[in-house]
């Protein structure tokens, strides 16, 4: 959950232009008034629980909904556990896990960090050493830091784009905690160039096939 010191109707406007929406069509679909909307947004009146709840489920917002409700001076609804914590859920996890061997195969967070892996997926993990396996390891760093799993893949240029272009979307969508971060860390690891004029070559001949 990410804690902050905006205040709640700040967090609600930069979550109606994160999502493109007009205050009149949010005001409208969460059943309150445009001036009443403008009013929450620039602090002249105070949203109650149910008021940000609702727009809340307007704005899709999830997982920085505790966030909204701290802001606005109620406690949070949906506390965070970690993975060994949640009982048969965790075990659900390993189970699911267990049965994808001899494939490997992983459970994150939302900021891409290991949370279980199966026997398999171990192996491959297993060499990931140095800077690129500082606790807690995060499974996207772990593949494109030059110390990691990078020198491995084959289309490391085309993995990049794809791992770049993911955590972008997910940055835009949840605003969690430590994306942009981590997006900014991964922007950084750098592409050989061989690999970058591999990616190249791979577009024109997607641009060719289409048209």
């Amino acid at each position: 959950m990410t804690t902050t010191t905006e205040p709640v109707g700040v967090l609600l406007r930069s979550w109606r232009q994160r999502r493109r929406r007009s205050q009149l069509d949010v005001s409208l679909a969460a059943e309150l008034s445009t001036r009443h909307l403008s009013c929450i947004e620039t602090g002249r009146a105070k949203p109650s629980r149910e008021m940000i709840r609702r727009l809340c489920d307007e704005l899709d917002v999830l997982r920085e909904r505790n966030a909204l409700y701290l802001a606005g001076g109620f406690a949070p609804v949906h506390p965070e556990r970690a993975l060994a914590d949640l009982g048969a859920a965790c075990a659900a996890v390993e189970a699911v896990l267990t049965g994808r061997e001899p494939n490997p195969a992983l459970a994150v967070n939302v900021r891409w960090e290991l949370l279980a892996a199966n026997r398999v997926m171990g192996v491959f993990l297993g060499d990931v050493t140095g800077e690129s396996a500082r606790p807690p390891l995060n499974v996207l760093r772990a593949t494109l830091h030059p110390d990691g799993l990078s020198g491995r893949i084959r289309n490391l240029g085309q993995w990049r784009a794809h791992v770049l272009r993911r955590v972008r979307r997910q940055l835009e969508r949840t605003s969690a905690a430590g994306l942009a971060e981590l997006l900014a860390e991964l922007e950084s690891f750098l592409v050989p160039e061989a690999d970058t004029d591999e990616l190249s070559h791979s577009s024109r001949r997607i641009r060719a096939r289409r048209t």
